[in-house]
């Protein structure tokens, strides 16, 4: 069995994402103790801002003519989608920021649609859990309700585009600990991780059986 790992916070030490994250993989590496995990983390790793670009033209470009950079891009791009298509499940842990996805999730996401057939549902079937978490509150109701432009995004490419089983955990109040103004909302965050680590649990035993 064959884990797929992404993750994209910045701040890798404090993250709150990849903290969820590990107690999903936790429970897959219990239930498959000789199983593989491939890990990507874009936030350490980050890839070219202009890889995409450049595979995306050499895809209309005859082989012959295609410069170096273009053929690099595409190897690049073949083996990112390659490292989905392997996957028996896979794990995600993706913050939110400026209210949308991060430049190197989308560039990370776009190569690897570049690297494969156009069309082509990189994760059909495949069992996969999708961790992100919001530093503020974008429920109903709140100031900012409607803000939230990455997870809509998430699933819409996870889920519609590549065809995943997903499990979408969503944290929200992560910065309520450290942001000053943010006090009123302690306990709220401190039950959003709770309720998130509990649900991860739960999540990682599932993709475990699948």
């Amino acid at each position: 069995m064959h884990l797929f790992r992404l993750d994209a916070s910045i701040l890798p030490a404090a993250s709150v994402s990849a903290e969820i994250a590990d107690r999903a993989e936790a429970e897959w590496t219990a239930a498959h103790p000789w199983g593989t995990v491939t890990r990507r983390h874009l936030g350490t790793d980050p890839l070219a801002a202009d890889a995409w670009a450049q595979a995306a033209t050499a895809r209309s470009t005859p082989e012959a003519d295609r410069t170096p950079a273009q053929r690099d891009a595409l190897a690049l791009a073949a083996g990112l989608a390659g490292e989905l298509q392997n996957a028996d499940a896979v794990i995600m842990a993706v913050p939110i920021y400026n209210y949308g996805v991060s430049q190197h999730f989308k560039t990370w996401s776009d190569l690897a649609m570049a690297g494969a057939a156009k069309g082509t549902p990189l994760l059909k079937g495949t069992p996969a859990v999708l961790i992100t978490t919001l530093g503020g509150g974008y429920g109903p109701g709140t100031p900012r309700d409607g803000w939230d432009h990455s997870t809509p995004y998430l699933k819409r490419v996870i889920a519609d585009v590549w065809q995943a089983d997903l499990t979408l955990i969503k944290c929200e109040l992560t910065l309520a600990a450290t942001t000053p103004g943010m006090e009123a909302l302690r306990d709220l965050s401190a039950q959003q991780r709770a309720d998130a680590l509990a649900a991860a649990l739960e999540a990682g035993r599932s993709l475990a059986k699948a």
